[in-house]
């Protein structure tokens, strides 16, 4: 199920509906219905399933990493640094980029703090709470905690 979801650019209701697909099959698994009114924590408890947002945060997390401390001069981190030239803004929220995640996760800095957390303490940290994404504000003494 996340299968390349380091890659992705998440969103909020891309996450919900990631949640749902979980809980579906996990009711497939047990072989629960609907009907039968079993609150979804019972559920997690008897499959002892990761939860899907905290796995795609750590992948994506992992990858961050991954890429940060890559010194060979390929593309991967050069692209992360490209500014494209702008000449006029489109009309509209602009489209989601792959870093705004770990952004808001641990702000401006989250370079720096990727090479510096693989396997540490802040790839437990979901991106994502309850369908809702993290606030920096939130965040920043929980990372400053474990850097």
């Amino acid at each position: 199920m996340a299968y390349g979801a380091e890659t992705w650019t998440l969103a909020v209701d891309l996450i919900h509906k990631f949640k749902v697909a979980q809980r579906v099959i996990e009711r497939a698994m047990l072989g629960i219905s609907l009907r039968d009114r079993i609150r979804n924590d019972e559920i997690r408890r008897r499959t002892k399933v990761t939860d899907i947002a905290q796995r795609i945060s750590k992948l994506k997390w992992q990858w961050a990493s991954h890429v940060c401390r890559r010194t060979d001069g390929l593309w991967g981190r050069r692209v992360l640094e490209w500014r494209p030239r702008i000449d006029k803004r489109s009309v509209g929220r602009p489209p989601a980029r792959w870093t705004d995640d770990l952004k808001k996760v641990a702000g401006c800095g989250w370079m720096r703090k990727a090479e510096a957390v693989f396997g540490g303490a802040l790839l437990e940290r979901p991106m994502f709470n309850s369908g809702r994404l993290l606030a920096v504000d939130d965040d920043d003494d929980y990372i400053k905690r474990h850097l």
